[in-house]
């Protein structure tokens, strides 16, 4: 019987989630949530750019839920953890598994011990899976890392570099890693919690725990790349002395020796994109994939691909590296 499934956010990693499940084999949508007025009431095909479902966008989601009493919720609204946490609780009283892009979900026992542990409990009560997913974290950063270490005898330090040419993603990321601000609106910015990548000292921890290190310290850094000429996207102009996007590099620490270290470069004209992750191991390992894994299409891909591995999962908030192994299905 097909998967019954609910898309929970329809922004635009969530209508490239939707579609993509829309358009797989063995996955039913039953219901759309949403709570955008310009977006609720209408039906998903049309929504999605196709022919009428008969699925209609809901802003109601505990009506939805329980009219549609789903197998999977795929879950795609913010990136904090506090934010959302009511939401995934509706669904998992639902009694449905769910998969969400919130990046503070990815890896949440460090940064967020309390709402992991809710969490967790109330999954484990419900008898489903609660899983955070996604191309960064979920996947680039740490998850495919970790399986590379799957032919090490020994395994020393990790190290993965990702760059990101941002121009090539959605606006609402082009401006949270400042595109188009001036240094000091970009530190200020920084400040107050709004401009970052949200999720590498989840993947910093996700790395370790799959590991079985334990980490002694941590660190997650975060600089401006400013533009040396004018830039223009679809989303945002960028001129010459202004920031084009943000360098930031988180570390985990056994000692003093640096164990992992996750590079990262987003920014709006990045030249040379790539993902390369460096093993230092028995054997040392290094793997390239030029170009880069385009995140947005990525990321829909992993939430879909996971619905798989999820149903197959024990009960309980689970990482990418507890589940068994996602691919396409």
């Amino acid at each position: 019987m097909a998967i019954r499934v609910v898309c929970y956010g329809l922004g635009p990693i969530g209508v490239g989630i939707a579609r993509l499940a829309c358009a797989r084999t063995g996955i039913q949508v039953t219901g759309a949530i949403d709570s955008d007025p310009q977006k609720a009431g209408r039906d998903l095909g049309e929504l999605l750019g196709g022919e009428a479902t008969g699925v209609m966008v809901s802003a109601d989601a505990a009506g939805t839920l329980d009219r549609v009493r789903p197998d999977v919720v795929l879950h795609a609204t913010q990136s904090s953890l506090a934010a959302v946490a009511p939401q995934l609780q509706e669904c998992i009283a639902a009694g449905a598994d769910v998969i969400s892009t919130c990046e503070e979900l990815a890896y949440p026992w460090s940064a967020h011990p309390q709402l992991a542990a809710d969490l967790d409990a109330s999954a484990r009560a419900a008898g489903v899976t609660l899983l955070g997913a996604g191309v960064n974290p979920g996947y680039a950063m740490d998850a495919l890392p970790v399986m590379l270490t799957a032919a090490c005898a020994e395994v020393r330090a990790v190290r993965v570099l990702r760059i990101v040419d941002a121009a090539q993603r959605r606006g609402p990321l082009q401006r949270k890693i400042g595109a188009g601000l001036t240094p000091d609106e970009f530190a200020q910015r920084v400040r107050e919690g709004m401009v970052r990548h949200v999720g590498l000292p989840e993947s910093v921890h996700m790395i370790a725990a799959a590991l079985g290190w334990r980490l002694d310290a941590g660190d997650d850094t975060m600089m401006p790349v400013i533009a040396e000429r004018a830039i223009t996207t679809a989303h945002v102009s960028v001129d010459a002395g202004q920031v084009a996007g943000v360098h930031q590099i988180a570390r985990g620490y056994i000692g003093e020796r640096e164990v992992i270290t996750l590079d990262l470069r987003m920014y709006v004209g990045a030249p040379d994109p790539q993902d390369t992750v460096e093993i230092d191991g028995d054997p040392p390992l290094r793997m390239t994939i030029p170009g880069g894994i385009h995140g947005d299409i990525a990321t829909a891909a992993i939430v879909v691909n996971a619905i798989a591995s999820v149903r197959k999962a024990e009960p309980g908030l689970l990482s990418m590296t507890d589940i068994p192994l996602v691919h396409y299905w």
